[in-house]
């Protein structure tokens, strides 16, 4: 009986400092901001650009699910903004993309948006207690629409634990955009109100000190006016480039800066 405690308190401890482990790379990883509207969900996210020779054509010609780094299109209804090893990831993507195609053909219907979080939280959940595997070394971002409750965010560490939110922040920073956040956030914002607030907070948590399509991913879920279905959209370089200058928070030419 003691032998068996001893085990259990072991692995207990164990598993917490994995998850320590796991907490700390999100930390350190780009930030990835999510608001609530009442007509739709904002996600934007900091990209960590590893080099200038680093080819981008894929992500500017808007490749498959985004840019591939930090937002991916789950399915017609979700998109996720991720924080923490890319690898990882893109693995929990994957298994979420072939949850919401198996509810879809199942059932007919796109999948709830609480019921794919709480998937993809029993995976992350079973890779804290199992011999031999780490947790995931990612938080997630939810934003969908459902029929049931219309939009929703959620948000889910590696532990396995998720909750619904408002407006949140994973990765670097967090902390001073979750204080801005509770200053600026309205319960009665719209889509362009909550786009608005994303950006002016992004511009004060960011490491960089210009914002631009380099270092800025960004993408809304909303109903679209004719078929009142749900329309997710993930912006291209150029999109998001012109939303900026649109907030007047343009991209600087790297010209102007030197001659300045």
């Amino acid at each position: 009986m003691i032998a068996v405690r001893r085990f259990s308190l072991q692995r207990v401890v164990y598993t917490r400092v994995r998850l320590e482990y796991a907490m700390e790379a999100i930390s350190h990883a780009g930030t990835v901001l999510g608001v609530l509207a009442k007509d739709g969900v904002v996600l934007a996210a900091e990209k960590k650009v590893t080099g200038k020779l680093l080819d981008l054509s894929i992500a500017k010609e808007g490749g498959y699910g985004g840019s591939g780094e930090k937002i991916f299109l789950v399915n017609n209804n979700v998109i996720a903004g991720v924080a923490g090893i890319t690898a990882d990831a893109n693995s929990l993507i994957n298994y979420a993309r072939t949850a919401a195609q198996r509810h879809l053909f199942s059932y007919n219907e796109d999948i709830p948006v609480e019921q794919l979080a709480q998937i993809l939280c029993d995976l992350k959940q079973g890779y804290t207690q199992y011999g031999g595997l780490r947790p995931f070394g990612v938080s997630l971002l939810y934003a969908g629409y459902d029929p049931h409750y219309r939009f929703q965010l959620y948000h889910s560490d590696p532990s396995g634990n998720y909750s619904g939110w408002k407006a949140t922040c994973i990765g670097a920073n967090n902390g001073t955009a979750q204080s801005l956040l509770k200053q600026e956030y309205k319960d009665d914002m719209t889509v362009d109100d909550a786009v608005a607030l994303v950006i002016k907070v992004m511009s004060k948590t960011m490491d960089s000190t210009t914002l631009g399509s380099e270092k800025l991913e960004f993408a809304t879920i909303t109903l679209d006016s004719t078929t009142k279905q749900p329309k997710a959209k993930i912006f291209r370089p150029a999109d998001v480039d012109a939303l900026l200058a649109k907030h007047g928070i343009a991209k600087k030419d790297d010209d102007t800066e030197m001659k300045s």
